[in-house]
């Protein structure tokens, strides 16, 4: 079961609908208490939580459900609006296990949901990623790059992650413009060259691990 917190009645029956016809048991929830008289009934298997909700938010929602016992570590993915880097960093700090930036797109959601659900249920949460020599801690938003911490931006903390999570993937253009900028960015996929160019050279020696796939995109790790 998912249990999805969004008071846009429109965005909230499209997800719901999209989720049950993808194979799972889903409801939808307008606001903060509506989702914890669900809960005091029957616990779900995953929680997408807005972040912009009336009354109580999707961080005071995420705050409770780390603080209690019995949902410390149940899965949370936290949509939040574009551009919110700050509610974004704030989200991950706070315990959530992954995050969607409006607008995105509805099998995206759905891969990243069945991603988080596999992971729930082998026990190991979206936590860290290591390849080589580079190691990344979501939670805590630090990178370390052959022994070395790296400072990145958001923006290249979240291709970082897109990368990492996709280990040996190669991954178009428009597909990481489409996951770490929104389908309605205003920009041309020559942004994602520039980013992945800064990102390499604050990786240093580790940056070497990205790899360009002429003519499709960038991958990280495998054989160029």
């Amino acid at each position: 079961m998912i249990y999805l917190v969004e008071d846009e009645d429109n965005i909230r029956e499209l997800l719901v609908y999209t989720l049950q016809n993808s194979g799972f048991d889903a409801a939808g929830f307008s606001c903060g208490a509506d989702f914890w008289r669900e809960m005091a009934n029957r616990a779900p298997h995953l929680v997408l939580l807005d972040i912009m909700l009336p009354g109580e938010d999707g961080l005071a929602i995420l705050k409770k459900l780390r603080g209690n016992p019995a949902t410390a570590r149940l899965p949370v993915m936290m949509l939040t609006a574009k551009g919110a880097e700050y509610d974004r960093v704030l989200g991950l700090d706070m315990g959530a296990d992954d995050y969607m930036p409006k607008p995105f797109g509805m099998m995206e959601l759905v891969a990243r949901v069945k991603s988080l659900l596999r992971r729930a249920e082998t026990g190991a949460m979206p936590d860290e990623y290591r390849i080589g020599e580079l190691f990344v801690s979501v939670p805590r938003h630090t990178v370390s790059a052959c022994g070395v911490e790296a400072r990145l931006t958001l923006k290249e903390f979240e291709l970082l992650v897109f990368l990492m999570r996709n280990a040996g993937i190669v991954l178009t253009r428009d597909r990481i413009l489409t996951a770490i900028w929104g389908y309605d960015f205003d920009g041309e996929t020559r942004t994602v060259d520039v980013h992945i160019r800064t990102l390499r050279s604050k990786l240093g020696a580790c940056g070497d691990m990205i790899l360009t796939v002429r003519g499709v995109g960038y991958k990280i790790g495998g054989e160029a």
